[in-house]
């Protein structure tokens, strides 16, 4: 079993304690036997007569025998008591010191005890949704170790936290700057296909530039969203996302299944219609040419949280390859260049749903496709 610090220290306070109080013991007994009297029989009785006989006229001498049993015994039992009583004492008295290093010990680290509970909040948020990185230790107290050690720590999450702020805002400027030129784009491109009697090769190229600018188009969109919902949502309304299923899983190309039962959650109205919509779509895009289906299911569960789940049929995916999907421009078996996906579809669904409090998890089907889950917390 592992000791905590706080353990360890108290035995190395109450083991040198010990130690210290044996040796003072120790040196105690060796000086006091020393300065007892070493009387010995012949001196104690040197030059003794029948006029300095102790035990009265008609007595008789005491032998020296005797006498220096007696000066043994007492001097053994001035020793023993002396020790005895000693260790008692060292024994009562280290306690007492265990004790109050211990409480000692508690109080000195109670700012690491701070540090650490700051440290895991700030860990266990989100890892897409920074909501843990503007808190602060903000130790107050002399500047010795501890301090310093919170002081950096504070320094760091500074550091982090404006490295965050610092690349939302790059990503949502680019964006903004990049559709002005895509919007230009269109427009040139639009107006010299409605040119009277283009040739077919303009037409062909001016078709596929359109295409190609408005795949662009999709991937600004979806990465001005994604950085929108890489935060945690603050404004919430009351939505029930069996109201949203039934707006929104609808499809052209492939059968859908939806079973919208009672989901109420607290969140952003726009995002979670997203969220369910790039479910739907990425259900709709990885599917099977014939007879392809999804399923949308959402429900409560008991322990308060509410369920939507997106199945759908398609090719088979490896299960080594499921968590890769939720990285940005991460596709199952296409290139970037074909594909007509921007491949950020699952990244803003994990993000969404983290920033409502949630989380999403997909599972590979046996028989080919996705099962993706998503969890949310339930509106009260």
């Amino acid at each position: 079993m592992r000791l905590t610090v706080r353990t360890r220290l108290t035995l190395v306070y109450g083991g040198l304690f010990v130690l210290a109080g044996m040796v003072l013991l120790g040196a105690t007994y060796i000086l006091v036997q020393q300065r007892l009297p070493m009387a010995t029989a012949g001196e104690s009785f040197a030059g003794a007569g029948p006029e300095n006989n102790t035990f009265g006229t008609g007595g008789v001498a005491a032998e020296p025998k005797f006498v220096q049993r007696v000066v043994d015994g007492t001097q053994n039992t001035a020793l023993h008591t002396l020790l005895t009583q000693g260790l008692i004492a060292l024994a009562v008295v280290s306690a007492a010191a265990i004790a109050l290093g211990w409480l000692v010990a508690g109080r000195m680290l109670q700012p690491l005890h701070q540090i650490t509970a700051t440290a895991r909040r700030i860990a266990a948020a989100p890892p897409d949704a920074d909501r843990g990185l503007h808190e602060r230790i903000a130790l107050t107290g002399p500047k010795d170790e501890i301090t310093e050690l919170a002081d950096t720590f504070d320094v760091m999450l500074d550091r982090l936290d404006h490295s965050f702020d610092g690349q939302r805002r790059f990503i949502a400027s680019a964006s903004h700057e990049l559709r002005t030129p895509l919007t230009l784009n269109r427009t040139l491109l639009e107006v010299a296909l409605a040119a009277e009697s283009p040739s077919d090769e303009v037409r062909q190229l001016g078709t596929t530039l359109l295409a190609i600018n408005d795949r662009h188009g999709r991937l600004i969109d979806g990465l001005l969203l994604l950085a929108q919902s890489d935060r945690p949502v603050t404004e919430r309304s009351y939505v029930d996302l069996a109201d949203i299923v039934d707006h929104v899983a609808v499809s052209d190309t492939v059968k859908v299944i939806a079973e919208p039962y009672e989901a109420t959650v607290a969140g952003n109205p726009v995002l979670l219609e997203r969220l369910v919509q790039n479910l739907v779509e990425n259900g709709e895009r990885h599917n099977i040419p014939v007879n392809g289906w999804i399923r949308v299911h959402t429900f409560s569960r008991p322990d308060g949280w509410v369920v939507l789940e997106v199945s759908n049929s398609g090719p088979a995916i490896p299960r080594y390859e499921v968590p890769g999907l939720f990285e940005p421009f991460r596709r199952h078996n296409a290139e970037r260049t074909h594909s007509p996906g921007a491949g950020l579809g699952l990244s803003i669904v994990r993000a969404i749903a983290r920033a409502h409090g949630g989380d999403v998890r997909a599972e590979a089907r046996d028989e080919g496709g996705l099962t993706v889950t998503v969890t949310l917390p339930r509106a009260v």
